[in-house]
Parts: C-alpha cells; structure tokens; sequence
C-alpha cells in the first residue's frame, strides 16, 4: 500500500468491517437451502451426513481461532487479513469445483480456517482505532448489521439456486470476498505501528490455555458456554431437514429461518440494554433457567405429536428459546473473559477455540441424532442447557470474590 494517508469515515469503516465479519454467517446460512443437492450431486445420499457440510467449517474456525490474533500482533492486521481471505477463496475455490464428497469437506475446512481471520483480526482494527464508549459503540452498529445477515443468507442461497446450481453459491461468496479483500486494501491502512508489534510464539498460545483451564470461572463458563453453542450448533446442522424435509415447507425454508435469526439479534438488542441495569450473571441465570425449562416444558408436547409437533409451535418454541440464548452468547463470553484481562487477546483466542471445539462434539451429536422429528433437537437443548445451568450454579455458589 502507498505511504498516503488514508481516511475513512465511520460509516465506510462500519460497514467494511460487518462486510468482512459477515462473510463467517454468509458461509454457513447460505449453504442451507443447498444440503440436498449437494449431497446428491456429490454421491452422498445420506441426510445426515450433509450436516458435516456445516460442521467442517466450524472446525476450521475453531482451529484458527488460536493463531489469528497473535499472528496478526506479530505481523500487523493488513497481513492477518490477508492471508485469511487468502485461505477462504482458496477453500472457497476447490468447494465450487468439488468432484467428491470428500474434497467438499476439505474445502469447508479451509474456509472455516481462513474466515477466522477476517471474524478475529477486525475486532483488533476496532479496538486500534477507537477506545471507550466510541468502541462500544462502533461494535454495536457493526453487529446490527451483521445480525441482519443471517437471517438474510439462506434466502440469498435459494435466489440463486431459483437460476444456477449450487457451486454458484460458492462463486458468490468468491465475488464477496474479493469485493471485501479489495477494498480493505485501498481504504483500511495498517492500524497497529511496528514498536507496538509482539515475536510470535507457540508458547504465548500454550501458557494462556494453561491459564484458562486452571482458572475456575474462565473454564467454567467456557464449558457451560460450549454446551449451549453445542446445542445451538446442533440446530444449525439439522434446521434445513427439520423445516425442508420434516416440516416440507420447500422455498419458504429460508423466511422461516430468517425470523428466527432475527430472534437471535432482538435478543442480542434487549441484552445490551438489560445487561447494565441487572449484570451478567443475574440476566445469564434467568435466561438460561427459562431456555432449560421451556425445552422440558416442550417434551411432553413433542412426544403427544410423535415427535413432529405442528408447525406453528415448533417455530413459537424456537423462537423463544433462540432469544434467551441469544442473551446468553455475549455474557457466557464476556464472564469468562472477566478473570483474563491482563491477557485479553490470547484468553479470547483460547477461550473461543474450547467452545466452538465443545459445540462440535455436542451439535454433532444433536444434528447425528436427527431421526424425522424434531424429538433429537428437543432433548439437545434439554439436557445441553441442563448441563450448561449446573456449571454455572456451581461456579456461582463456589465464588470467593
């Protein structure tokens, strides 16, 4: 890049930024409505094992999640980016002319693995360029937009199945993400100076880790954070045979999907007016108890319908559970970060590595169990938000500060 100055206002800054961030929700949701005819395509007839089309990007995610934040300290944010975007087109790349299942998987991981770049590195541009209350509030402007993505994605997806095949979804995504790559490099200078630059090393990732695990709070919110992405994982690999194939609702998949994304982002709204005035921890209980015992309270109801309940309230159960665990993505975070500031950075990296690696064993499990009904999802959410409510009793009743 040329040694001149440039400026961009907050607008352009705020909407590069959820451009680039929003790239790991358009990679997933826009696959949606496509599982089928991929598998088909590829000659993997089984239902169940299009979910790992899902799966294998959160892999990747949670693989790089440990070397993108202190890569980009070492080398600067413009490199980390870079290479990121890098390794995403390329993933991208071999997904758009996969000629077997197998190499499908391979270019999910690598997208996964490069998206974390760009999801990780943006947050540090941020916080490079605005402090306090100008940071908080350019984050909340950059996840408004990026709540609205998801609920959006699968609807993209389906617009473009109406006209091409599924590969051209990857196309799509390689437009994006060049789009983004081009221009993040004519409009967003380096924001971290050389003398503020860190060496890298192994040994940084290693002692943070070392330092979560061993820390009660930071590790037991990890864990009770990793079975709720677990369950919500779960749901992210077996909504398109609940809605599409269960329910048969073909086209209109996408608008069902999108209302409960938008549960998602109003909970996300409620929760950052909340949060000051009850705390993290208060709010986080009243939620998770309420998400745990509407999942139980919706047993029954399952069970009396032979697992597939009418329509209307599976959507009604969902969209109330997805906004009470909307609430609990940012706190559980948030409250195992509390203990970790004098190593924010790394503890991020290792901290959001553990869940996402948590929530694929758990989502794999749920979405695995997928069996015609929505009974798997169900009990998922039950005994995952149960597990998830004991960690977090324990941890509470344990505290000495």
């Amino acid at each position: 890049m040329s040694n001149r100055q440039v400026t961009t206002t907050q607008t352009e800054f705020v909407i590069l930024v959820a451009s680039l961030i929003s790239l790991v929700a358009l990679s997933i949701d826009a696959m949606l409505p496509a599982l089928p005819q991929i598998g088909q395509s590829l000659g993997n007839e089984s239902e169940n094992d299009r979910q790992l089309i899902v799966s294998f990007l959160f892999f990747g995610l949670a693989c790089a999640q440990l070397l993108f934040g202190p890569l980009s300290d070492s080398y600067g944010r413009r490199p980390a980016i870079f290479a990121g975007l890098g390794i995403f087109l390329i993933g991208c790349l071999i997904s758009a002319f996969a000629t077997s299942f197998s190499m499908m998987l391979v270019g999910r991981f690598l997208q996964g693995f490069g998206v974390a770049g760009p999801r990780i590195v943006t947050v540090a541009i941020v916080r490079d360029r605005f402090e306090g209350r100008a940071m908080a509030q350019i984050m909340s402007l950059v996840m408004m937009v990026f709540i609205i993505v998801p609920a959006l994605a699968p609807g993209v997806g389906q617009l473009v199945l109406f006209v091409a095949d599924w590969r051209m979804i990857f196309v799509l995504l390689i437009a994006l993400a060049m789009i983004s790559l081009v221009w993040f490099h004519y409009r967003q200078p380096e924001t971290l100076p050389l003398e503020k630059r860190r060496p890298f090393a192994f040994s940084t990732i290693a002692a943070a880790f070392l330092e979560t695990i061993r820390n009660r709070i930071s590790c037991g919110y990890t864990i009770a954070g990793g079975f709720i992405f677990g369950a919500f994982l779960g749901y992210l690999n077996s909504v398109q045979q609940i809605y599409q194939d269960a329910y048969d609702t073909g086209e209109m998949f996408s608008v069902y999907f999108g209302a409960l994304a938008l549960s998602l982002g109003l909970a996300s709204w409620a929760n950052s007016t909340l949060v000051m005035k009850h705390g993290m921890r208060k709010l986080s209980l009243i939620a998770l108890t309420v998400m745990v015992g509407l999942s139980f309270a919706f047993l029954p109801v399952t069970l009396s319908y032979g697992g597939l309940p009418p329509l209307w309230m599976t959507v009604i159960w969902q969209m109330t559970s997805f906004f009470f665990i909307g609430m609990l993505f940012a706190n559980f975070n948030a409250l195992a970060m509390e203990p970790m500031g004098h190593i924010a950075g790394s503890a991020s990296a290792v901290i959001g590595s553990l869940m996402t690696f948590m929530s694929l064993v758990f989502g794999g499990m749920v979405g695995q169990a997928f069996d015609g009904t929505i009974l798997p999802l169900n009990l998922g959410f039950a005994l995952l938000g149960l597990a998830s409510l004991g960690v977090m009793v324990w941890i509470e009743r344990t505290r000495t500060d």
